[in-house]
């Protein structure tokens, strides 16, 4: 039994409270005008974002010590019991429908999407079957494809919903997973295309989604429809300038930005905080990711090894989709800024995960 650390990386854990402590304030400054207009408090946005972060703390300072080892022993019941969910939530009655998609289990205003906790169970589950089974990977019907079975099973459930940017996150992480776990270039590749031709009749099975990729070409082929949330990301982000117009002062967000608090909440940053703003919660991104895969690569196992990879995967794909969409390199998908954007279950599912890292960086060799 390898022995921990006393501490867990220093530079990881300030990285992951200095981005929470950006989004607390980022929360209340981009969603306080909503709030108040739907709430009538213009801290409703932010006492939400602060409990979730307190419970998130509190499950970070858990997961962060205990064995990670202890999660590979439940990777199978635990993805069971995420799939349950993903089908649970799909019950007309029992899910609730909330931005257009049948996502969310719980009682009023307050819920979880269990769409959250499929992306950490599936990120376990193939760090558990690849550490066991490290040289069947490389064979494609024996080694690669049962999990490929599993992960599309679990992205058709969230197409169900359906929330396409969640599942893109999920199968993103996952891939990141089994390329670093070992499998073939040549039979990555050849998915590659396969799920380039899924994608696209994914876009063409929903006229909203052709609309957003038609909006991502020319915005302003339909300024006020379509292409309505990119061109007020950019009406937001351009007049920031070197060192924006002051925290609270943005414009953008009184009811032009779509969901300020969430989705586009970068742009909001950006318009206040500036240049500089944007290139610091970039930079808090990039140590994050940095100190997460030397977690990774010092891990004194496989298990580990490519537990925290997924994890570290997980961030970093959800950042280069959000951030991409407000900038506008891509197409609108409904993906929040992982620790900055609002969010009772993403926050805490993110803040749990990143405890699990946190521990394995205790083991580094």
């Amino acid at each position: 039994m390898v022995k921990a650390r006393t501490a867990p990386d220093l530079w990881l854990i300030g990285s992951i409270l200095s981005l929470l402590a950006i989004g607390i304030v980022m929360v209340y400054s981009a969603g306080a005008i909503i709030a108040f207009h739907d709430y009538g408090d213009s801290y409703y946005f932010v006492k939400r974002q602060l409990l979730f972060a307190v419970l998130g703390l509190a499950a970070m300072f858990v997961t962060m010590n205990t064995d990670y080892r202890i999660w590979s022993r439940y990777a199978k019941v635990g993805l069971l019991i995420c799939f349950g969910l993903l089908i649970i939530v799909l019950i007309p009655g029992i899910g609730d429908v909330r931005g257009g998609a049948r996502s969310w289990l719980g009682i009023g205003s307050f819920g979880i999407q269990p769409s959250e906790f499929m992306k950490l169970g599936m990120i376990i589950f193939l760090a558990k079957t690849l550490s066991d089974e490290q040289t069947r990977i490389e064979r494609f019907m024996t080694g690669l494809l049962p999990p490929l079975g599993v992960m599309a099973t679990a992205f058709g459930l969230i197409m169900l919903q359906p929330d396409l940017g969640t599942g893109t996150v999920m199968m993103g992480a996952s891939l990141l997973l089994i390329f670093t776990g070992g499998a073939q270039i040549k039979h990555l590749a050849s998915l590659a295309l396969v799920g380039v031709a899924g994608f696209v009749g994914l876009i063409l099975a929903a006229p909203y989604r052709l609309q957003r990729i038609t909006a991502f070409l020319d915005p302003w082929q339909d300024p006020l429809g379509a292409g309505y949330q990119s061109i007020q990301s950019l009406y937001a982000i351009g007049p920031g300038g070197l060192v924006g117009l002051g925290l609270g002062a943005s414009r953008q967000k009184y009811n032009y930005v779509p969901e300020p608090q969430t989705d586009f909440i970068f742009s909001i940053l950006a318009e206040e905080l500036g240049f500089i703003g944007g290139v610091t919660v970039l930079m808090l991104f990039l140590i994050l990711v940095w100190r997460g895969m030397r977690a990774a690569m010092t891990a004194p196992d496989t298990f580990g090894s490519l537990l925290a990879a997924g994890i570290v995967g997980i961030v970093a794909v959800q950042v280069l989709i959000n951030i991409g969409v407000v900038i506008g390199l891509m197409p609108v998908t409904g993906i929040t800024l992982p620790l900055i954007s609002y969010g009772g279950s993403s926050l805490t599912l993110m803040l749990t995960s990143l405890g699990i890292l946190l521990n394995i960086s205790r083991y580094a060799r």
